[in-house]
């Protein structure tokens, strides 16, 4: 009995095998093309090799990706790997599959995996921030994704910077057509661009860390709007732990200093969220795909 699923990053899509228990029987990871022709293409090459290796074929494939499938149109929205927007994504990998696909955000994806057999197994709900090349958000209740009437439960990513100082306002420019937007504050990018350097999000948090004074303030003000805009969200779903994913949740700092960071500014006396790691790693946002249907015989 097995499940396959697909993450469909920015820079690289994974197909994987998972047995009843969620363990791995393959896993198959190759580049992201930026062509929509060459991204389905890419999608059917890695299911066919998960498949090779773990001796079956499935009927159902699970996706996640950025964005989602509009109710309305099926089209795609709200992707920062534009080339998928308005276009029937879902429709034509399950036409190039050959098959029936649930899609899902990557960061429902990350929040599904860690709510299941994750960091946030056990508790009622879970919010996971996906902070990678763009920002996503994925909320579970009871171990089930909450995807809301118009299936963009989770977009914080689009909403502006909260209680922004002067000289954050308005803001740059987002790919979405407004200014300010969080994604372009707390994402791996934002961490560069904020700093100004030629460096990447890695190399100024290594540099932070040897005591240099621009990398050390670059650091300090992501921390302030990651907790800003994390504090809003414990404002309207104070969920009973907030997971981190994509490329900056290996920034230990944020562990050790978000919590104290959004207690100033949540509406309550109290704040005891933990905030953590995934425990499923960069592994999650597949496994979640694969988890988006149930186990095939």
């Amino acid at each position: 009995m097995i499940r396959i699923g697909v993450d469909f990053g920015g820079t690289k899509i994974e197909a994987a095998a998972l047995d009843a228990e969620g363990r791995f029987l393959a896993r198959v990871r190759r580049p992201s093309p930026r062509e929509y022709e060459l991204g389905l293409e890419a999608v059917r090459e890695v299911v066919a090799e998960a498949e090779r290796q773990s001796g079956a074929r499935v009927g159902r494939i699970g996706v996640g990706g950025p964005g989602s499938p509009s109710p309305a149109t099926g089209l795609m929205r709200g992707c920062n790997s534009t080339e998928l927007n308005d276009r029937p994504f879902p429709a034509d990998l399950a036409r190039v599959l050959e098959r029936p696909v649930r899609y899902a955000n990557d960061a429902n994806c990350l929040a599904l995996s860690e709510a299941i057999d994750g960091a946030g197994a056990g508790v009622e709900v879970v919010f996971a921030a996906n902070l990678g090349t763009g920002c996503g958000g994925g909320v579970t209740v009871g171990g089930r994704l909450v995807e809301g009437r118009n299936r963009f439960a989770g977009e914080w990513g689009h909403m502006p910077l909260p209680w922004p100082t002067a000289a954050e306002y308005p803001g740059p420019a987002c790919w979405c057509g407004r200014r300010g937007c969080l994604e372009l504050w707390i994402s791996g990018p934002g961490l560069q661009r904020d700093h100004g350097a030629d460096l990447t999000g890695q190399e100024i948090v290594a540099a932070a860390r040897t005591g240099d004074a621009a990398a050390a303030a670059a650091l300090d003000r992501y921390i302030d709007r990651l907790a800003r805009g994390l504090a809003v969200i414990c404002d309207v779903i104070d969920p009973d732990v907030i997971v981190l994913g994509g490329g900056m949740s290996n920034v230990d700092e944020l562990y050790a200093r978000l919590p104290a960071a959004i207690a100033p500014h949540v509406f309550s006396d109290v704040f005891t969220t933990p905030v953590v790691r995934p425990l499923h790693g960069d592994s999650s946002g597949v496994r979640g795909a694969a988890w988006l249907w149930p186990l095939e015989p």
